[in-house]
């Protein structure tokens, strides 16, 4: 399926091609991102959707292919240096710091932004208290926008599954992120935890601009709020378009949504 060229993306992948052994995850895939688009990788399980956020993140690093965010090659990048140029991701299965409160999570997704000294921090005297307070700012409007604030002070580990995943959103949102991957970002929820996170996507985009690529097996989802869906199926690309075009194109029936009748 041919699909109008994205001008001037933010993240544009060519000939993305990652191996394991004599496995190949990802076979030369190629998308662009535009910005503040909402963008979907669908396909079956090992598909190869979570393997190439671990080749954007930087955890993976493929053997062909370019990476490029906002101009700037990923590829070869440590996870640390990606993160530094303004990508921040959730995870498929949560990762947060449950022995700590949501609160203390939040400001852990603001450590890069932190640029004083261990004496500063120590001692807790002006470079570090004016960042320690404008850190605490934003996380307190992210606080606000996730409508989390009745459990700011409680421990990650004794919340219900669906605000775990709300909070981890948040603390990728405390990195203020110019590209956002949610990797299953609604996985395990049920209905009125998946339009409550629908409800926040759309609202990251609208009123922070920021752009989105999102990993999801919730079809219904993926097809209500995603602009294009790319998807994937034994690593490769079998299409790739707004999700009208790509819910009556035969490969995507086939493949993934059931063979028609």
């Amino acid at each position: 399926m041919s699909t109008p060229a994205v001008t001037e993306p933010i993240l544009d992948v060519s000939d993305l091609t990652l191996r394991f052994g004599g496995t190949t995850a990802v076979d030369a895939v190629e998308f662009a991102v535009g910005r503040a688009e909402l963008f979907a990788i669908v396909g079956p399980n090992g598909a190869g959707k979570t393997s190439i956020f671990n080749c954007v993140s930087g955890v993976y690093r493929p053997q062909r292919g370019s990476i490029r965010f906002d101009g700037e090659e990923l590829r070869g990048r440590r996870p640390d240096t990606v993160a530094q140029l303004g990508i921040a991701r959730t995870f498929q299965n949560i990762e947060l710091f449950e022995n700590l409160t949501v609160l203390d999570n939040l400001m852990l997704g603001r450590h890069h932004h932190l640029d004083y000294g261990a004496l500063a921090g120590l001692l807790y005297l002006g470079k570090a208290k004016r960042a320690e307070t404008e850190n605490r700012r934003v996380v307190e409007e992210i606080i606000d926008f996730l409508e989390i604030e009745s459990i700011r002070r409680s421990l990650v580990g004794m919340l219900p599954y669906g605000l775990k995943k709300r909070v981890e959103l948040g603390r990728a949102l405390a990195m203020e992120p110019r590209l956002l991957l949610l990797d299953e970002p609604v996985a395990g929820m049920n209905l009125e935890e998946t339009e409550d996170m629908a409800r926040f996507i759309l609202d990251i985009r609208a009123e922070l601009g920021v752009t989105m690529v999102m990993v999801e097996h919730d079809m219904g989802l993926v097809m209500d709020i995603a602009d294009r869906v790319l998807v994937l199926d034994f690593g490769q690309r079998i299409a790739l378009g707004e999700p009208g075009r790509i819910q009556s194109d035969p490969a995507v029936i086939e493949a993934y949504l059931g063979e028609a009748p």
